[in-house]
């Protein structure tokens, strides 16, 4: 699960963690404008000491925008999983992004779930960050990590 594409020090990352083991991704993408609202971002951004960033998140692309980028995003990560030599499918996620977590868990037999996305201080602090909240709900491990770069 991802809220912005990959990097390449992401996709390095995430293909090889399971060393050798031939791992295929089904890659979930819910644009990170739909996922938080702009005052928790902003706060995350001061937080990181990012004060130029919490000044502009009120440019951070919503609604039929943030599809049309969340699309360019999905299929960028996709592409740089395969060139890894990773299986890769996904979707982009317009609602209730755990209980198509859930699905696509069950769907394809999941042996674990990936997290990825930038530090999100506030909603951690509380737990209702995406791998807090999905560890209660998919009934497999979900792995909490944070991206290498900003894309």
């Amino acid at each position: 699960m991802i809220e912005k594409a990959l990097t390449s020090a992401d996709v390095e990352f995430v293909t090889t963690l399971h060393g050798d083991e031939q791992v295929a991704f089904q890659v979930l993408l819910q644009p990170r404008g739909e996922q938080a609202d702009r005052l928790l971002r902003a706060i995350d951004d001061i937080a990181l000491g990012e004060l130029d960033e919490a000044v502009r998140e009120g440019e951070t692309p919503e609604g039929e925008e943030a599809l049309s980028t969340g699309e360019r995003a999905l299929e960028v990560s996709l592409t740089a999983l395969r060139t890894a030599g990773a299986e890769a499918e996904g979707r982009l996620l317009e609602d209730h992004p755990l209980d198509a977590l859930k699905a696509v868990v069950d769907e394809v037999d999941a042996d674990e779930v990936i997290v990825l996305t930038d530090p999100h201080y506030v909603e951690e602090f509380f737990h209702r960050d995406w791998a807090s909240r999905a560890r209660h709900k998919v009934g497999v491990p979900v792995l909490k990590l944070f991206s290498h770069s900003k894309a």
